[in-house]
């Protein structure tokens, strides 16, 4: 976090530092300092900072044989590090749909989407296969993919309605489909075809819910043709 009256550089910095030890760690201080083009000093200040806020730890290893003077700390990114640039990544990645919207418009917001869309298909078909018609199965493999990419999903049964439900409690990509929900409305899409029934969006996170819920039914929908006159 921010220092009351830090400035802008010195918050770009820190970040920098962040970034590099995600990247490069275990790093000491004057490694970073080459890296940066900084003095050792100012790179241990902006450490010392992130340590403080958790975001980075030293690494801890084990020690053998005689060794003279006190080892360089080298430092790891930690679990609120990784999220605090991963927050780095959304904003990106909501600026780079913007500049596209703002480019080529709304029906090349629509093709990314499906195109995101398509390489989920393909990944999701790879787990389906041989399920056959157990659809409450497929979901679960679908789930676990799902789990597996950081979407935080599970199956949940619905009693008496002979259906399942498909809960995202995280979305990677939430504050991009908040304000382009493309992005949502093709990945159900996906899940439709994968699973080989009608599924319903009940809720969204991008639409302000607490998790994404997909009603999925137990059975596949049944297709009447209608044949006509001779």
């Amino acid at each position: 976090m921010a220092g009351a009256g830090e400035g802008a550089d010195d918050a770009g910095t820190r970040r920098r530092v962040l970034q590099l030890v995600a990247s490069d760690g275990p790093v000491c201080a004057t490694e970073l300092a080459e890296l940066l083009e900084l003095t050792p000093t100012g790179v241990r200040r902006h450490l010392a900072e992130l340590e403080r806020d958790g975001q980075i730890a030293v690494h801890q290893v084990a020690v053998s044989g005689v060794r003279r003077g006190r080892p360089a700390r080298r430092y790891v990114v930690t679990g609120h590090g990784q999220a605090a640039l991963a927050q780095d990544y959304a904003a990106l990645a909501l600026d780079a749909v913007r500049f596209l919207h703002e480019e080529a418009g709304h029906d090349a917001v629509v093709r990314f989407a499906e195109r995101r869309a398509a390489a989920l298909a393909t990944e999701l078909a790879q787990v389906t296969s041989d399920e056959d018609d157990d659809t409450a199965a497929r979901t679960q493999a679908v789930a676990e993919v799902l789990d597996g990419a950081g979407y935080a999903a599970t199956v949940r049964p619905v009693p008496g309605f002979g259906a399942v439900q498909l809960c995202l409690g995280h979305c990677p990509v939430q504050d991009v489909a908040e304000q382009f929900p493309q992005l949502c409305e093709a990945e159900t899409r996906v899940l439709a075809q994968v699973l080989g029934v009608h599924v319903q969006r009940l809720s969204s996170l991008a639409a302000g819910g607490h998790v994404c819920t997909t009603n999925v039914p137990a059975r596949p929908v049944a297709t009447t043709i209608t044949e006509g006159p001779d």
